[in-house]
């Protein structure tokens, strides 16, 4: 291996990326590595990546990317690679892979369904085309640009998912993403710790469209949010969908098929369509809630767009089913339940309860985890979702979480998952349907797992 540094002389972009090209596996955790691998000593709060350079060397790491001095043999000092900082340098050489790559890379964020609308575009373009995407859901400061080095030179397309907690997150990662086309599924009520208002997500969300602005990019416009349309002003060309109006409409299918009806899962029927061979399709899903169907659109959107053929699109929306507790509809000890326990804000949960309320189910039980990251504004967000789920109809209600623990409510209350999982272990529920929901932190998959 060739030497490309030493203590008084940073590595270049352009050097590492010579050896990136010959290793082009990138890690960042010591506990996923693998032989050839290169690894990038990330810094945090709590952890300090220089400490396991050796360790990763011995591992079998092709090399080290250091931003600390590492003293070891001089075997193992030709493959410690000095930098300035480990995390410019990791989004420094993701930029430069990504200013190789002539192809479309479309870029999805939003308060909610972003993750579940990233996966339904990936499944409906994967149909047609090799593409290459985020991961689960990696789309932060890291995940990103890790997400852009594990592109390869066959893509045709490239999705990324883009979160944020704050003001010029979306506009830092567009700088080294270089969107083509962009995607802003919402814009609600989360994070709002970190944005202070519901206006300051809209702000934050809303650099994705600022981007595409400067750079003759293609947003997809949900046009049944107005708000959406206002911020979209000004993009050269935008691509509508919704329910009411756009250049691609549907609306949610509550007949009977030969099969079933239509109950549990969202089906949705193509109501207008510039491509004769959608209209008037029903469309069966494996998603549970009509807060899924502009995800569904948008997928069937940049679908056409793309010009995947029609059958394509429609087996790959069929098809998709949610993993990882993201609308899942599982059963459970001879009960129904409805599995949206990955993340929560106000939004998010205000059209979950709206929809299981909805649900024509004789026996509903409701189990509500707190929300997280909403700073000054979560008590008043906590009472507000406990006023609306007052004017609904649940055999029972459960609330889970601090974020309740100051809240005026008649209802039955734990402090966390695991109490609430002995209780209902207790109860021996059977022929109910649950709602079980909640922020990640809160972890309200726990309370019907098996340990």
């Amino acid at each position: 291996m060739k030497q490309f540094s030493s203590p008084s002389a940073p590595l270049s972009t352009a050097d590492l990326y010579e050896i990136y090209k010959s290793y082009s596996q990138v890690q960042t955790d010591t506990r996923q590595l693998k032989k050839g691998d290169l690894y990038f000593a990330l810094k945090g709060p709590n952890f300090n990546g220089n400490e396991f350079a050796l360790q990763a060397l011995e591992q079998g790491a092709a090399y080290a990317i250091v931003d600390e001095t590492v003293v070891a043999s001089e075997h193992l000092q030709q493959r410690i690679l000095l930098v300035e900082d480990v995390l410019s340098s990791l989004q420094a050489l993701a930029k430069f892979h990504r200013e190789q790559l002539n192809i479309p890379f479309i870029a999805i964020t939003g308060s909610n369904g972003k993750t579940t609308t990233k996966e339904l575009v990936a499944a409906v373009l994967s149909s047609h085309y090799t593409i290459y995407t985020t991961k689960g859901n990696l789309n932060n400061h890291i995940g990103v640009p890790l997400t852009l080095l594990s592109i390869k030179q066959d893509a045709q397309f490239a999705i990324i998912e883009m979160g944020a907690n704050h003001l010029n997150e979306i506009a830092s990662y567009c700088s080294y993403t270089l969107p083509t086309h962009g995607m802003i599924t919402n814009c609600g009520k989360a994070h709002l710790e970190g944005f202070g208002s519901e206006e300051g997500v809209r702000k934050g969300k809303g650099e994705l469209y600022d981007y595409l602005k400067m750079h003759n990019g293609i947003a997809f416009i949900n046009s049944d949010l107005d708000y959406l349309v206002k911020m979209s002003q000004g993009i050269g060309t935008v691509i509508s969908y919704g329910t009411n109006s756009g250049q691609l409409e549907a609306k949610e299918f509550n007949g009977v098929t030969n099969e079933q009806k239509t109950n549990d899962f969202l089906a949705l029927e193509i109501t207008t369509s510039t491509n004769a061979a959608l209209l008037n399709k029903v469309i069966k899903t494996q998603l549970v809630g009509n807060y899924n169907l502009p995800n569904v659109l948008a997928a069937i959107s940049i679908g056409l767009a793309f010009e995947v053929p029609v059958a394509k699109i429609i087996t790959a929306i069929e098809n998709y089913a949610p993993t990882n507790s993201r609308s899942q509809l599982i059963e459970w000890k001879n009960n129904k339940v409805i599995l949206d326990a990955y993340n929560a804000n106000p939004s998010s949960m205000q059209l979950a309860i709206e929809n299981f309320a909805k649900i024509d189910a004789a026996k509903k039980i409701l189990c509500i985890g707190g929300m997280r990251e909403l700073g000054k504004e979560s008590q008043a967000e906590h009472q507000a979702l406990i006023e609306q789920i007052k004017t609904a109809h649940f055999e029972k209600v459960i609330l889970v979480g601090k974020e309740f623990e100051n809240c005026q409510h008649a209802f039955i209350y734990f402090e966390n998952s695991a109490l609430a999982k002995n209780w209902l272990g207790q109860e021996n529920f059977t022929n109910h349907f649950f709602l079980i929901k909640g922020s990640r932190g809160i972890q309200m998959e726990k309370l019907i797992t098996l340990e």
